[in-house]
């Protein structure tokens, strides 16, 4: 195998457009890895990581094409990196003229004096940087690179409220701003629900859940990962519940969070009671006592803060937001599962999906191993072998490093299933789905592919669960049809796969234990 690389002085491109062509040089025949980054400090310590090292002469502003494979392949893969890095989008409006590039936010900004928004998706090393010129400039910031500092994050979210502007992010991979998808965004219709929420993927679930309702979103705000973390204190989504109070169009508001700090909690519950407006709370994991007061309703899973939304819409009671289980189809669908078959084994793309299948799981009695394991949960050992119950993110950063996250590239996820599907311990393999911009165009095409190939007389049950909409490039309805083709159980929601999965362990350790 032969490891090549190719730089490119002085080409920017943003982090999305690298990993999609990252994926799609990752897939030609002869091709083992393939990496396309700017040449970052943390991006070249990445690509040591990830087995691309070279004696690299680049710099911040250069980008990196390296291929890891057979050699004729590797060239080949380095001239269609290329060709996809200098191909133009069409220009709708038919004009010859050429255009000046903008090479900077002030040339932007001065081109469109009314922007008032900047998305900021460069090097973590230079994300705060820039999202200061966006500020000072009076635009407000989406910023959706990551590895950047508490203290820059800190700073950044300071200045933006003392200018009465807000920053999503770092690490916001999600918005929808006035009806436009931003980054890893699904296509949903307008209407009266706001949400304001600290994780890309329970975004996306709330948002697509509520869509599928009937309903539709006003404004949906990413905070990025660490805003509720005590030394942020909650700035961006203290903002964003006062801008979806004062929003005419906003009726009824949703806030998404792993638990913050308790201090935080207590500021953000607070304003949420001053809205004037139906506020459903879902801190994953906290118990609905601890958030429940005068005008929040507390939610438990993230399927269930959509549907009380859209019943508080409505005027109707908000409800239980747990469904029933189908205990008969689970229980027949068990009855082929040898009683040795065990486990679960949870394989995520989204990793508050993971974070929530391990709370659900928890709640049937089962310590699971993760990656990224919730209080309560042991940390796995060996990343790439799973013991015992197992939930990993497979978009966290310990697969990620020199590879496009899952949701633009499943191979390395897919792949991880199916060592499941053959691992005879296995019970049930559990996974998700995400569809939306960005997203991978066929998410189930390879799966099912690699499905179609694998012996599973007698295997586990697979149960997935498809984040997304028919509105969506991939259109949900086809991925749940090409899915359920292949055998595979689809639950409406990730909180209802899990469940289904902990019903299983729950059956086949009753099996195991009426044998003993």
């Amino acid at each position: 195998m032969s490891v090549v690389h190719r730089i490119f002085k002085n080409l920017y491109q943003d982090s999305v457009s690298l990993m999609q062509i990252s994926a799609s040089i990752g897939h030609l025949p002869g091709i083992e890895q393939a990496s396309v980054v700017m040449g970052s400090e943390t991006n070249l310590a990445q690509l040591v990581d990830a087995g691309l090292s070279g004696d690299f002469s680049a710099g911040p502003n250069d980008l990196i094409i390296a291929v890891k494979g057979e050699a004729e392949a590797c060239e080949q893969a380095l001239d269609l990196a290329k060709e996809k890095l200098n191909s133009k989008p069409a220009d709708s409006s038919g004009s010859s003229v050429a255009q000046v590039p903008l090479t900077s936010l002030a040339m932007a900004k001065d081109n469109t004096a009314d922007a008032n928004l900047a998305l900021i998706s460069v090097p973590g090393d230079y994300a705060a940087a820039e999202a200061i010129k966006a500020l000072h400039l009076g635009m407000n910031v989406m910023l959706f690179s990551d590895n950047v500092s508490l203290a820059q994050e800190k700073a950044v979210k300071t200045l933006a409220r003392e200018k009465d502007l807000m920053v999503m992010g770092p690490d916001c991979g999600t918005a929808i701003v006035n009806g436009i998808p931003l980054g890893f965004a699904n296509v949903v219709r307008r209407g009266a629900i706001g949400v304001v929420g600290a994780s890309g993927t329970g975004l996306q679930e709330v948002t697509c859940r509520i869509d599928q309702l009937g309903a539709g979103i006003s404004q949906a705000l990413g905070t990025g990962g660490h805003d509720l973390h005590e030394e942020i204190g909650g700035i961006s989504m203290l903002q964003g519940l006062q801008a979806l109070a004062q929003d005419e169009e906003t009726q009824v508001i949703v806030l998404i969070s792993k638990p913050p700090a308790p201090h935080v909690a207590e500021m953000i519950l607070a304003q949420a009671q001053k809205a004037g407006k139906p506020v459903v709370v879902n801190f994953l994991g906290a118990s609905a006592e601890s958030v429940t007061r005068t005008g929040i309703t507390a939610a438990t899973t993230l399927a269930g803060a959509a549907e009380m939304a859209v019943a508080l819409l409505n005027h109707q009671s908000a409800g239980n937001d747990v469904q029933a289980l189908p205990l008969a189809e689970l229980d027949q669908a068990c009855q082929k599962l040898i009683a040795s078959r065990q486990d679960v084994r949870g394989v995520f793309a989204g990793g508050t999906f993971c974070y929530e299948g391990q709370l659900i799981c928890q709640q049937h009695g089962i310590t699971a191993r993760s990656n990224t394991p919730v209080k309560g949960n042991l940390p796995l050992t060996d990343l790439w072998h799973s013991s015992g119950h197992t939930l990993i993110d497979m978009g966290d950063d310990d697969f990620t490093r020199g590879r496009p996250h899952p949701m633009i590239d499943p191979t390395l996820r897919n792949q991880r299933i199916i060592n499941e599907i053959n691992d005879p311990a296995t019970a049930v393999v559990l996974f998700d789905l995400v569809l939306g911009y960005g997203a991978a165009t066929e998410p189930a095409a390879d799966l099912l592919t690699a499905l179609a190939e694998t012996k599973r007389d007698n295997g586990p049950l697979l149960i997935a669960h498809v984040c997304g909409t028919d509105a969506d490039p991939q259109h949900r309805s086809q991925q749940i049809q090409a899915l359920r083709e292949q055998g595979v159980l689809v639950a409406g929601c990730n909180a209802e796969a899990a469940q289904w999965a902990a019903t299983v362990a729950d059956i086949q350790a009753q099996k195991q234990g009426t044998q003993a």
